[in-house]
């Protein structure tokens, strides 16, 4: 069984796992160079800094994070060994509940993680050429709109 609690600075070295084994699964498109750079500023400089919520276990170890700004996921990343047991969309419902909508993110090259969103309502709104730090990873823009009535 896993449940939801606001991370804290004992998992950091989780997280750094987490978001590198989901990288090494989803993100073949990186090239070494870009993957380590990348790795590095989410070691140094974004996973200390920012606030997310972890998926844990009954022993509480984290499985999956998710950091979000507003009403936007800024990062949702699930241990490679944890895929497919629900958690991301356990961390999406749970952002997205009471909201009447959401946007991601997503690196066009990264099929898996688009065809998630889309089968969980996301539509792509628009497509960036790069991503935010200039590299030629092309970046689909989504949201998620409650249905009405």
């Amino acid at each position: 069984m896993f449940h939801l609690r606001q991370a804290n600075s004992a998992d950091l070295l989780r997280n750094y796992e987490i978001w590198r084994t989901a990288v090494e699964a989803t993100h073949h498109f990186l090239d070494a160079a870009n993957r380590e750079t990348i790795g590095k500023m989410v070691a140094e400089e974004y996973l200390p800094n920012a606030e997310f919520t972890v998926a844990v276990d009954d022993h509480d170890l984290p499985h999956a994070f998710l950091g979000t700004t507003e009403h936007h996921m800024d990062a949702l990343f699930v241990h490679a060994d944890s895929r497919g047991m629900g958690l991301g969309r356990l961390l999406l419902d749970s952002f997205r509940a009471g909201k009447d909508a959401v946007t991601v993110d997503v690196n066009e090259q990264n099929p898996d993680a688009t065809g998630f969103y889309e089968r969980l309502g996301f539509k792509v709104t628009s497509r960036s050429e790069l991503d935010d730090q200039g590299r030629p990873y092309p970046i689909l823009h989504l949201r998620w709109d409650r249905p009405k009535g």
